[in-house]
């Protein structure tokens, strides 16, 4: 039987991808970008919306102020848990399937919580928390999704517009919580449980979007017109070689140091800047007003961060991330009962999150053969998840017993082995 030139093979297995022509390539790039950017609005909105208010659920659920601050570590064990088997099934089966799952977790641990919240179980609660975080697996792994066809030396912006759409959803969400919570009432469900019935609901859209839009797959696709017929069997893809092909490749390292250090200090510092300003005085609308400047500075700027990145070298962007938070925390360390140095210290640290996970993010993918990049990726994310959850744990200790002051010090030190790192590799370029 002849083949059309540039038409899928029907003889392929139905998760299989075939090439792709040179003249097809523009328009799938365009179309994959199109979707990841859609989803990953709906995913930030439901995922915002949710934990705008899974702290205070959890203390009218449990009934102690203390235990409410377990719904944030329960909503950042989801991607930690779900990263090495999401990847695992990405490698095998594509990136449709891998964000299918991700987003159907995500709704059934939002239901779930809903659930908890109705017959007051905490321990219920805390497993639809862990289930409704595993959602946002699916906006991190979409940032790698949309370098899968890109052109090298536009990587790090096709990462970055996916992480700038973000910024969407992240803005609205909080915004939405309260008709959330009065659209449930009457039904029996807590108020403060509400922006969780909507969570479920946005993930699901955003489940069925990438099920019938993103096709054809762009990791299989990716795969498929790099295959020069040796090299990309089941082991190559494995998480085994994944981790292999870290291990042999220093800008993949620095790569992953980059992305978890990143991470890790921007959560450390986030997570206790709103208990460093209530002891200076501060109201629930100026800490609002704070984090939402953060929030600004970590997703606004990516495509900046995207186009620095493919201009500058990827090791210049790292440098750039080291200073910038090196910088914040030095400002909202000392910041004291200023509001205002805190606040553009918290903005100041979202730049240098952004600038370390795209330029990462983009180092990550250039480094690592074809065949092992999404085991290699869903390593990263499992590595920068567990690292901040278990951050987030010590910052508060550290604000207990020495202050804010002093975490932010710590957090500063994280920067070391990155800024060791990328100057190697820039000493290895010269």
């Amino acid at each position: 039987m002849t083949q059309t030139p540039g038409a899928p093979d029907s003889t392929l297995p139905e998760h299989i991808s075939a090439p792709v022509t040179a003249v097809e390539l523009p328009a799938l790039r365009r179309r994959v970008q199109a979707v990841l950017v859609a989803t990953q609005i709906l995913g930030g909105l439901g995922i915002a919306t949710g934990v705008a208010l899974a702290a205070v659920l959890a203390r009218d659920v449990s009934g102690s102020e203390a235990l409410s601050g377990l719904a944030s570590t329960a909503t950042v064990a989801g991607p930690a848990l779900l990263a090495m088997p999401l990847a695992a099934l990405m490698s095998a089966r594509g990136r449709r399937a891998g964000l299918v799952l991700a987003y159907l977790i995500g709704a059934v641990g939002a239901g779930v919580a809903v659930l908890g919240a109705v017959v007051g179980s905490f321990p219920l609660l805390l497993l639809g928390l862990v289930g409704f975080g595993a959602g946002s697996s699916a906006n991190l792994a979409a940032r790698f999704a949309a370098a899968d066809l890109a052109e090298p030396e536009r990587r790090a912006r096709a990462i970055s517009t996916v992480v700038w759409a973000t910024t969407i959803g992240a803005v609205l969400g909080p915004n939405i919580a309260a008709p959330a919570g009065r659209s449930v009432a009457g039904l029996g469900i807590p108020a403060t449980a509400g922006p969780f019935v909507w969570a479920a609901g946005v993930f699901v859209v955003a489940a069925v979007m990438v099920a019938l839009l993103l096709r054809p797959d762009p990791l299989l696709t990716a795969r498929a017109m790099a295959d020069t017929g040796t090299g990309d069997t089941v082991e190559a893809r494995s998480l085994r070689a994944g981790m292999r092909a870290v291990r042999e490749s220093p800008k993949a390292r620095l790569a992953l140091v980059t992305v978890a250090g990143s991470h890790t200090a921007m959560v450390s510092i986030m997570s206790m800047t709103p208990v460093a300003l209530t002891h200076h005085g501060a109201d629930i609308q100026l800490i609002g007003l704070v984090i939402s400047g953060h929030i600004a500075g970590m997703y606004a700027f990516s495509p900046l961060m995207g186009w620095l990145s493919d201009r500058l070298g990827r090791l210049a962007v790292i440098g750039l991330a080291v200073g910038l938070i090196g910088l914040a925390a030095l400002v909202a360390g000392t910041a004291g009962p200023s509001h205002g140095r805190t606040a553009l210290g918290l903005f100041v640290l979202g730049l240098g999150w952004s600038a370390g996970l795209v330029s990462g993010s983009a180092l990550l993918t250039d480094s690592v053969p074809q065949a092992a990049r999404a085991a290699v990726q869903g390593l990263s994310d499992f590595v920068m998840n567990t690292a901040a959850g278990l951050g987030g744990l010590a910052a508060g200790l550290i604000v207990a017993q020495a202050g804010y002051g002093p975490l932010n010090a710590v957090a500063a030190c994280l920067l070391l082995p990155m800024a060791a790192l990328a100057l190697r590799g820039s000493l290895r370029k010269a």
